[in-house]
């Protein structure tokens, strides 16, 4: 009975509502609200890790992780269950995929330096090997993501082939010892956080009674 109460409730209220006051009540049930920007948050502390800006990765690990557990890890799985609870399967995909990205990214971070899973912290190859390991597997991951998203608008696009780019420049650079080679995938961490920016701003100005941004056409169906 709750539940037709609900849905007669809502029925009359859509009928008491303008179409311009029930799209900005549709946009501000979006949960990129929460996603993107707690995305866009992480990014750069990690961006800000690659390039070196403490001088001392140890440093720079210390302040990036609990930004990556509290704040990335716990923001992108709030939208996955937001989108799943509103049947948003396109978003919940992606949101829970970068939270398994994201969390198991601050594990790996925290595992190198406490040896949870191995004696990282004394032996360089060891340590190596498994950093290699979780890069490959998630530069495939994602690249997955975005052959498959390729119907969604082009910004989507952008975004996720620059998160290629950095896993890859990373991959390498991590590979090789090449301080330079992370810096440069630093840069490109920077730039995909930008396309971040870019969607909170639209998210969060449809939310507030704005227009869409533009998006591009998407590279397929488009």
């Amino acid at each position: 009975m709750s539940t037709i109460d609900e849905q007669s409730t809502a029925a009359h209220a859509a009928r008491d509502t303008g179409p311009d006051e029930a799209a900005t009540a549709a946009a501000g049930a979006n949960p990129a609200l929460v996603g993107v920007p707690t995305f866009v948050i992480g990014s750069v502390a990690l961006g800000l890790y690659l390039v070196g800006f403490t001088w001392a990765s140890s440093t720079a690990l210390v302040g990036m992780l609990p930004i990556l557990f509290m704040c990335t890890g716990i923001g992108q799985l709030v939208a996955t269950v937001w989108s799943v609870r509103i049947g948003a399967g396109a978003p919940a995909a992606i949101f829970g995929i970068f939270t398994g990205f994201w969390l198991s990214f601050a594990v790996l971070a925290t595992s190198l330096g406490a040896d949870w899973f191995g004696p990282t912290s004394t032996d360089t190859a060891v340590a190596t090997g498994a950093q290699e390991t979780f890069l490959l597997t998630w530069l495939i991951g994602i690249v997955i993501l975005t052959l498959a998203s390729l119907r969604l608008p082009a910004m989507f696009t952008v975004l996720f082939v620059l998160i290629d780019a950095a896993l890859l420049l990373v991959l390498l650079g991590t590979s090789s010892g090449s301080t330079g080679v992370l810096f440069i995938g630093g840069i490109v961490v920077f730039a995909f956080a930008l396309v971040g920016v870019y969607l909170f701003f639209d998210a969060l100005g449809q939310a507030t009674g704005g227009k869409p941004m533009p998006m591009g056409k998407a590279i397929i169906g488009g």
